[in-house]
């Protein structure tokens, strides 16, 4: 199968799923569309893992399951799709999360009808978008998909979500696209420096290009400014916690989980490939933006009473630690950053998805209203405490591999980030753990009807996710022998290496020979 389209397949076929359920009739009595979405996206959850099958690590090849096709032969445009180890493990992460989030949006649309069908079409809708996006090899068709992916996410904000659903729906949609604007003109710029038509726009024909320093800076800025607002940082990230808490957990869940990440993967497959010596020197500024979100976004959740918003809020601070693990340029803290990537979804995923559990069971969104809670349902107050776990990095859990790797490789390039980045591992302690303590513990509360602790469907939706915190927490091996050879052909385009280390015993015994 060494020339089957395994990523226009796993494009096509949620794309297919998309038009079938909106093409079901409303008032069709069992509600089809949930199965068949549903078993739409296990159908690509299985074609991710056959190409997973396909792709082997240590290859010398930068991408690999490549396809290439002529698209707009006279502006150099191509259909170009390739994936290496990091775009290969966000590919699979996002396709183990999409049927996740269709289960958990099982029974959310009470007697079902057109919003629910339209609901699950967008889902698949998107995460067709999504794979394209990390696939893309052709900065123009990256493009394309970077701003397809809006139309669905706008909608289901805007239609589907809570209280100031259309503001926080418009405020994401205006910050997408004034960075999709600045990124279009540098996509442009780009073209014109390196070999225009035929093939113009591959990534493999624009890295390496020579140009001035000055317009290599200011593409450069143009692909970061646009990065910087999807991952979000600060201080162009005021709009996430509008969409957070006005989404519905599902939504989030992508949202947070997979669609931001295109910031990160776009700072590590773009911004330091095309630009490596803009990308040095921006370091420095970039360096101090990704500590000031670490700090920012930690504080600033420590102080919310909104469930959705406090988890968005840590959100910033994860993708601060991504962001510093990419730009310090070490192999350690790349490789941590990267699995950073993929560890984050599955701990976002969880939050947000026992979020939306809890809030359904309380019909409120404020922390100040729960209390006492794990009395009441000690199943959900458990997987809650453990996906809390799982955000705050305790060892044995995915995110404490990939967090202690960005720290370690932040140490190597400067002890001043290394030191600033670990006050964002107290913080988190100290939200999550405060938030638990609010939420869970206390008097027993005296509410109106009876509530249940965690369903049968609740336990499926949240299984995986626990499955992917112990598995990454205990044995990320197999991740990153498919991650590092990408972040090591990374650096070497970039042209940095890893700082030697420093032997105290050695330099004692150099002073006394003198």
């Amino acid at each position: 199968m060494e020339n089957f389209p395994w990523l226009t397949v796993l494009m096509v076929v949620p794309l297919i799923g998309a038009i079938v359920v909106a093409l079901l009739p409303s008032g069709s009595s069992g509600r089809p569309w949930r199965p068949v979405a549903l078993g739409v996206s296990l159908v690509a959850l299985l074609i991710s893992i056959g190409a997973a099958l396909q792709f082997t690590s240590g290859s010398a090849d930068q991408f690999q399951l490549v396809e290439k096709h002529q698209w707009i032969p006279q502006f150099g445009v191509s259909y170009a799709l390739g994936v290496d180890g990091i775009a290969l493990s966000l590919i699979v992460m996002s396709a183990i999360l999409v049927p996740v989030c269709l289960l958990a949006m099982w029974d959310e649309f009470p007697g079902g009808g057109g919003r629910e069908k339209n609901y699950f079409a967008l889902t698949l809708l998107l995460e067709a978008f999504i794979v394209g996006v990390f696939a893309a090899t052709d900065v123009f068709l990256f493009y394309v998909f970077f701003e397809a992916m809006l139309i669905p996410v706008y909608f289901l904000i805007g239609w589907f979500g809570g209280e100031g659903r259309q503001k926080a729906a418009l405020k994401f949609l205006l910050f997408s696209l004034a960075g999709g604007l600045v990124m279009l003109a540098a996509v442009i710029g780009v073209y014109f420096q390196g070999p225009q038509g035929g093939e113009g726009f591959l990534v493999e024909n624009l890295t390496g290009l020579s140009m001035g320093q000055n317009t290599e800076r200011l593409l450069f800025l143009g692909f970061f400014i646009a990065f910087a607002v999807k991952a979000p940082m600060w201080p162009v990230h005021t709009w996430l916690p509008d969409a957070a808490a006005a989404s519905r957990p599902a939504t989030a869940t992508l949202l947070v989980g997979v669609l931001d990440k295109v910031g990160t993967f776009g700072m590590i497959r773009f911004c330091l490939q095309l630009f490596p010596n803009a990308s040095q020197w921006a370091t420095p500024v970039v360096i101090v933006l990704a500590i000031i979100s670490i700090v920012y976004g930690a504080v600033l959740a420590i102080g919310q009473d909104d469930l959705m918003r406090l988890i968005a809020y840590t959100s910033i601070s994860h993708f601060g630690f991504i962001v510093l693990g990419i730009f310090v340029m070490t192999s350690t803290a790349g490789a941590g950053a990267s699995l950073y990537m993929v560890n984050h979804g599955f701990g976002t995923a969880a939050l947000f998805l026992i979020a939306g559990m809890l809030i359904a069971r309380r019909g409120s969104t404020k922390i100040s209203d729960y209390g006492g809670w794990q009395k009441i349902a000690p199943g959900l107050a458990g997987v809650f405490l453990l996906s809390g776990l799982a955000g705050l990095a305790l060892p044995g859990l995915g995110s404490f591999v990939s967090e202690f790797l960005v720290i370690v490789g932040s140490f190597q390039h400067s002890k001043w980030a290394g030191a600033f980045a670990v006050t964002g591992m107290v913080l988190a302690a100290t939200y999550i753990m405060w938030l638990y303590k609010r939420m869970m513990t206390g008097p027993t509360p005296e509410l109106a009807t009876p509530v249940r602790d965690i369903t049968i469907r609740e336990k499926v939706v949240v299984a995986p996710l626990i499955a992917a915190f112990l598995v990454l927490g205990f044995f990320p091996k197999p991740v990153l022998d498919v991650i590092n050879p990408a972040v090591q052909q990374t650096l070497q385009i970039v042209g940095v290496s890893d700082p030697q280390p420093t032997h105290p015993t050695a330099a004692t015994t150099g002073s006394n020979n003198r």
